[in-house]
């Protein structure tokens, strides 16, 4: 059908129009990129994981979104360019006061190769970007929007979306230095049943932490990792688990500590990209979420544009508890078939853990993939990561 198209407009064309996609429309954009995006899936279960996803507490009634860009002069309608976004609940801190407000990712941002070189993705996003301003907020606008760049920070940047500092640092599943165990608090492991209660717990803390920030000239956001959002992910990893294994993974992340407020704990998700269920290259356990209570929960403040790994090992005293997490992780990456694990912007105590794991270790900053970016909707003179502190900008928020 793209092939026999002739005379398509520029993405400039007036009579192009940002509209929700029907159902068989839908599924032909997801035919499309899953040539690209499958992973370790074949076309057809990868159709069957989207349809799972859609339907999970996060995305349910109205929860993810579906945009596609069309000629509305056109004699057929065709999808020119589509994505998706995901309703978050968000929190900004600013003028003396948090205040909650819904928020955006956006995710699956795709142009058929025929239809590349146009400008429709551009026109797209600019479209969407003014959508989302007011989408699903009732009587409110919301406030920012988010997106994780695949293609370099420019072209999301010069639409609005401005690049936040995305880095990480990794560990080999398996490495040849084995820590003295008994120097390490006890890491117990995380079920499902214990996850809806940690993450009540952690967005209180989180609301508490910005409550702290809120009279400070620099406005702070955080998504909140709800128990839907952290769901979502691990739902992505069971559907996957089974096509490739049988069977889904039980354990969901570690805690270390029993007294309330003096707790650390972390969850996680494996992602398959190896379609040979033997194979590991290529596959990566990561961190969604460490939560550190005796900081606010606040495992990472900021934007990150300071390099964590610049102080001493000695300026944080929950190194031991989150390497103790680490190692089970660490286990739980071996167990599954992972090449490594993976932490998003780690805070000094991830740096220092993972180098008592790999003390080859390095924090990564990455320019080309997963670029977390951000649209602030208010006027603003300054660059957004300037003026705005992203607070928890870890892999659970990633769509």
């Amino acid at each position: 059908m793209v092939s026999a198209l002739t005379n398509l407009p520029d993405g400039k064309c007036p009579t192009l129009a940002l509209v929700h996609p029907t159902p068989e429309e839908k599924l032909a954009q997801f035919r499309a990129n899953g040539v690209e995006w499958r992973g370790a899936l074949s076309l057809e279960t990868y159709l069957r994981r989207e349809e799972v996803l859609a339907n999970q507490e996060q995305t349910k009634e109205g929860g993810i979104t579906y945009w596609a860009l069309v000629d509305t002069a056109a004699e057929k309608r065709v999808v020119l360019c589509a994505c998706e976004s995901y309703r978050k609940k968000a929190l900004v801190a600013r003028n003396g006061k948090v205040e909650e407000t819904i928020s955006h990712g956006i995710g699956s941002v795709f142009c058929p190769p025929a239809m590349r070189g146009k400008g429709y993705a551009q026109r797209m996003m600019q479209e969407v970007g003014k959508a989302l301003r007011t989408w699903q907020t009732g009587d409110q606008e919301s406030l920012f929007s988010v997106l994780y760049s695949d293609i370099g920070k420019g072209f999301y940047s010069r639409l609005g979306w401005e690049p936040f500092n995305s880095a990480h640092i990794a560990v080999p599943a398996r490495t040849a230095k084995k820590l003295p165990t008994d120097s390490l608090p006890t890491a117990r492991p995380l079920y499902e049943k214990d996850l809806a209660e940690l993450c009540r717990i952690d967005e209180a803390l989180i609301r508490k932490s910005l409550g702290s920030r809120s009279a400070k000239s620099k406005t702070a956001v955080a998504l909140i990792p709800d128990i839907n959002t952290i769901q979502w992910h691990h739902a992505r990893e069971d559907f996957v688990g089974n096509v490739l294994h049988g069977k889904a993974p039980e354990i969901k992340g570690a805690i270390v500590g029993s007294e309330e407020g003096k707790r650390v704990w972390c969850y996680w998700t494996r992602m398959w990209y190896n379609n040979d269920p033997n194979a590991s290259e290529s596959n990566t356990l990561h961190i969604l979420r460490l939560v550190i209570e005796e900081q606010g929960g606040s495992s990472w403040e900021g934007h990150g544009a300071q390099n964590p790994s610049n102080g001493s090992s000695n300026t944080s005293k929950h190194t031991a508890a989150v390497a103790a997490l680490l190692l089970v992780a660490q286990e739980e990456a071996r167990k599954w078939k992972m090449a490594e694990l993976q932490a998003w912007n780690p805070n000094s105590a991830m740096v220092f853990a993972a180098q008592m794991l790999d003390p080859e270790a390095e924090v990564v900053n990455r320019d080309k993939e997963s670029i977390a970016s951000l649209k602030w909707n208010l006027p603003h003179e300054h660059p957004v990561a300037d003026s705005i502190d992203w607070i928890g900008c870890e892999k659970y928020g990633w769509c």
